[in-house]
């Protein structure tokens, strides 16, 4: 890929990949030893967390469509070989977390797709996308949910209370914030319910933002290029050369 063409985004806008789609690769290692370099380099590269964990579903019959991605994000990754995290000295002690989630946006199982963010002060300390294990039944239970995951994050690694907590979804907010929409939504996992119960000790301080605010967006779907770029731009990464 040293000839490669860069691209400005990870994924093709619009990009669905299934299971069954295409032929099985003859040669399913080779598909399966980049995805693992690539889980490596996301440690580093949260830029990347949302098309490798989309290509991490293929891992067991590797098709051609997520062969064709994966050159995509190598592709991408050739034209921002610089990019890392920074963190700053000057950086606040002040935690402050998003969590998205894209509603059923699994193609084979119709699972949700949620992604959090944490960052200490300006910088990006903690982040994950990942497919939830159930199906949900509406966009505001995926959305509960993924704030479930963040508070559970928080917890292990948060000293300073209470936490900036955003979401976009104002349904589950209020399921957070009134015991009343508990009732209605009993099929939710009881462990659902620890986002309520640190909302009520004060360890949360859940607030609505715009979609178009929401920086979890970019680990929960492939963006145009325009609105990826302007994202990635609020990550506190630093495309400064290596020393």
């Amino acid at each position: 890929m040293i000839n490669a063409k860069p691209v400005p985004t990870p994924l093709p806008v619009g990009l669905k990949l299934v299971l069954d789609d295409g032929h099985v690769l003859p040669d399913p290692g080779r598909f399966r030893r980049l995805v693992g370099c690539l889980l490596y380099l996301g440690f580093t590269r949260p830029d990347i967390s949302f098309a490798v964990q989309q290509l991490s579903q293929f891992l067991q019959a590797p098709r051609r469509s997520p062969w064709d991605a994966t050159l995509h994000i190598l592709s991408y990754l050739k034209g921002t070989p610089t990019i890392g995290l920074f963190f700053s000295f000057a950086s606040s002690t002040q935690f402050t977390a998003y969590s998205d989630a894209s509603w059923a946006s699994s193609l084979d199982s119709h699972c949700s797709i949620i992604g959090f963010r944490v960052f200490l002060g300006s910088s990006l300390i903690s982040w994950k996308t990942r497919k939830q294990g159930t199906i949900s039944r509406s966009s505001a239970k995926a959305e509960y949910r993924s704030m479930e995951s963040i508070v559970y994050e928080l917890l292990w690694i948060s000293v300073s209370l209470p936490i900036p907590f955003w979401c976009d979804n104002k349904a589950a907010l209020y399921i957070t914030a009134n015991p009343i929409f508990h009732e209605r939504t009993k099929h939710l996992d009881i462990d659902c319910h620890l986002v309520g119960d640190q909302f009520k000790l004060g360890f949360i301080s859940p607030s609505h933002i715009r979609n178009s605010d929401q920086l979890a967006v970019l680990f929960t779907k492939a963006l145009p290029s325009p609105v990826f770029a302007r994202f990635l731009s609020k990550m506190c990464l630093s495309s400064t050369p290596p020393s």
